[in-house]
């Protein structure tokens, strides 16, 4: 997804507009829709590529009823009756270091663009529309037997009529083009119109069979995990607090070594950079792999190595890190573009209970982990992250270049929030930002001034 569009959505009353990038970070005060923008993409995701029955309360994200999520005007304007969202994305050939895939075969940019509408008091998805080079497909769900199709070109539109399955797997193309219904311009399609609606439809089954061979957006909760002092063996299954993260440790340690000492090197980097912990293990108290384990951290002295400690037995901060950090590195590992890695991570104030260096430790990961494959969308409080992204780009510490980073600044004004979409220049500086931006940050830069002068007098 390289661009999101929202409108009468929560708090985004009109019509947003949003750039997103291989690593793109949201920032702004509390109640101001972040989270509400990342549980739309991952809906959007959904109905684009599954045509999945959408939940606005699956985990990690709890957006209500209809009535909550709706945007409400206040006063006489009321609730809004529909809602609105669609992405713009464009598909292009991955190269990794393994093998390369390679995508859909257009560069051209294509849309989805999806209303929603109550059912009772669910938000439910009432039409989708995919367009590419000014031809579009519209499917309307809101009949079961026989779904309304609409057909257009820049001559004309045609209405028809498709029978869905059960599981959605039928193209809306898979219509009888000869009993098409002109809604506006010419009586029936032209040459040229059937050219465009042929092209249209093999970028349209192209696309969506793809998006089906690719794993849903993984979505982080705020909070992870607690760590347990001992874990009994389970099947590792991804979640948004990471619970299963000890439980593929274990399956890594006792199934295959090699992929276990690559991703424990991996994690070991990361945690002396940000300081945290120097080596990482799993305590087997048995030897076949059903039995018990604990996940064990050192700490380096300068001249000794520290005591091995568990999980449960050290900062906060490092089992709350350990979930998110494992997935990132487990994707950059375990290139498996059509089955094992997310192309999109939405992770939540990643940065919580870490020291500052941490955090800035961690705007390096992410900025040597998101790649044009692998995008990154990151709401954080965190300064220190967001400066180290910036000067990480500045130096070329990494492949990161200023056009792969976007800061989405989310404004509040009334009872609406406006985005503010930021780039980065070569040299890190912030490009366009508004003056609430700007006197956000130096209303806490003054803060922190003046605490350090209070401290030193």
């Amino acid at each position: 997804m390289d661009e999101i569009t929202l409108k009468n959505f929560r708090c985004f009353r009109e019509e947003q507009t949003a750039r997103l990038a291989p690593l793109t970070l949201l920032v702004g005060e509390n109640s101001t829709g972040k989270t509400s923008f990342m549980a739309m993409i991952r809906g959007l995701w959904d109905v684009a590529y599954r045509r999945a029955d959408l939940d606005f309360k699956e985990e990690p994200y709890d957006l209500g009823s209809f009535d909550e999520i709706a945007h409400h005007r206040g006063g006489r304007g009321g609730r809004a009756e529909t809602f609105e969202a669609g992405f713009v994305a464009s598909q292009r050939v991955i190269q990794t270091d393994r093998r390369a895939e390679f995508e859909p075969a257009t560069d051209r940019p294509y849309r989805f663009d999806v209303k929603f509408e109550r059912d009772g008091t669910a938000p439910v998805p009432v039409s989708r529309r995919f367009s590419c080079d000014d031809t579009w497909v519209e499917e309307d769900f809101r009949y079961d037997d026989l779904p309304s199709i609409l057909l257009g070109t820049p001559n004309g539109s045609w209405v028809g009529e498709i029978n869905l399955d059960p599981d959605y797997k039928a193209s809306p193309f898979d219509v009888d083009l000869d009993s098409l219904e002109a809604r506006q311009g010419s009586e029936s399609p032209t040459d040229e119109d059937w050219e465009r609606l042929q092209q249209l439809s093999r970028i349209f089954d192209e696309v969506r069979d793809f998006g089906r061979r690719r794993q849903r957006p993984y979505a982080s909760a705020p909070v992870r995990s607690k760590p347990q002092r001992t874990y009994d063996p389970a099947r590792p299954t991804r979640n948004p607090e990471g619970d299963y993260v000890p439980m593929y440790l274990a399956d890594m340690f006792f199934q295959d070594k090699g992929e276990w000492n690559e991703l424990k090197g991996a994690l070991e980097k990361f945690g002396q950079e940000a300081g945290l912990f120097d080596e990482i293990s799993v305590k087997s108290f048995g030897r076949k792999a059903s039995a018990p384990f604990q996940v064990q951290i050192r700490k380096f002295g300068s001249r000794v190595k520290g005591p091995q400690r568990n999980l449960i037995d050290v900062g906060y901060g490092v089992s709350q890190v350990l979930p998110l950090v494992t997935e990132l590195l487990r994707g950059d590992i375990l290139i498996e573009l059509l089955s094992g890695t997310p192309p999109m991570f939405l992770l939540q104030q990643p940065e919580v209970h870490l020291h500052p260096s941490a955090q800035a430790a961690l705007g390096s990961l992410f900025c040597q982990v998101a790649k044009p494959d692998r995008h990154l969308v990151i709401e954080t409080h965190s300064d220190h992250l967001l400066d180290r992204v910036r000067m990480d780009v500045r130096d070329g510490t990494t492949s990161l270049e200023p056009e792969d980073v976007s800061i989405l600044f989310f404004e509040r004004g009334d009872l609406d929030v406006h985005i503010h979409s930021l780039r980065i220049d070569e040299e890190g500086n912030i490009l366009d930002a508004p003056d609430g931006y700007r006197q956000f940050f130096m209303e806490e830069t003054a803060r922190s001034l003046r605490k350090r002068q209070s401290i030193g007098s």
